[in-house]
């Protein structure tokens, strides 16, 4: 099994072009699906054997979201094999995707947001990177991975465009607001290393997603807001503003970079100020 696990990650890289970070995933999930089969050929796989392997996760009390996601894994694995022509049948076609309870996005108000990127010290060079960090995410909805990849010719700061590199390799170009673009002017103009990358450390090297996260919790504290905040937070925030002010639903799909509009829906759960502010508007006996 060990040689065909090997095969189908790198069809994952170099025909998928999925990115390190999802291979990783993928790996895990299948060397402890490897692990559970102890030596067993792939032919002996039937659905019973896959049933006991999920069996064996749920006695872990593994969360549902966990679940699907190993699942997911042995179901591309599987369908991979059975094209190649390694196996006559695909065991894991019968198999059941646990119910994933989808939980609403946590989102800031405008006016918590406002306080949230004006937090940083503008005084220091720190502060102005932050700041600029902040007013980044806030203003293009880019992913932590998005943002702490991005190099000097990514961000186009005349005609205010950013180009994304999102999952799976994907690029794509998001709208930066001018107040953004004025942080990145001034970070950029006062940061003296000479680097590719836009955001960097204090060894004047790329920052790392976690670098990103303890920023923001650093000015949290400076707010009166008091939930945590992590970077996905803003991205949330970015989607919920837009919307409640009049966006179209495929523009936000767009922007945000998800493939299936069915992913960007949910927002529409947390706008629900915009359908109170229609129904005044529009209703008659309102």
């Amino acid at each position: 099994m060990k040689r065909l696990l090997e095969k189908f990650f790198s069809y994952l890289e170099v025909e998928k072009n999925y990115s390190t970070h999802t291979v990783l995933n993928y790996r895990v999930d299948l060397e402890e699906f490897e692990n559970f089969s102890a030596g067993a050929s792939i032919l002996s796989i039937d659905y019973l054997h896959l049933r006991n392997f999920l069996a064996h996760l749920k006695e872990r009390n593994l969360k549902s979201r966990s679940l699907a996601r190993k699942l997911s894994s042995l179901r591309s694995f599987f369908r991979f094999l059975h094209r190649e022509g390694h196996i006559k049948e695909n065991p894991s076609l019968l198999l059941l995707t646990p119910k994933i309870n989808k939980s609403l996005p946590k989102f800031l108000s405008e006016e918590e947001m406002v306080q949230l990127v004006e937090a940083p010290d503008f005084q220091k060079i720190a502060g102005k990177r932050d700041r600029a960090i902040l007013e980044t995410l806030y203003s293009t909805g880019l992913r932590v991975s998005e943002l702490v990849g991005l190099n000097l010719n990514d961000v186009d700061l005349i005609s205010n465009i950013v180009k994304a590199r999102g999952k799976g390799k994907k690029e794509r170009l998001v709208p930066i607001g001018e107040k953004a673009v004025q942080a990145l002017r001034v970070y950029l103009d006062g940061r003296k290393v000479n680097s590719q990358a836009i955001f960097l450390n204090k060894s004047g090297t790329r920052l790392s997603g976690r670098s990103i996260r303890n920023i923001i919790n650093k000015c949290i504290l400076s707010t009166s807001v008091k939930m945590n905040v992590s970077p996905h937070v803003l991205r949330h925030s970015f989607a919920t503003h837009l919307l409640n002010r009049g966006a179209d639903l495929r523009c936000v799909q767009e922007l945000l970079g998800h493939v299936n509009l069915s992913t960007t829906q949910i927002y529409t759960h947390v706008t629900t100020e915009r359908l109170k502010n229609v129904y005044d508007r529009a209703h008659p006996r309102a």
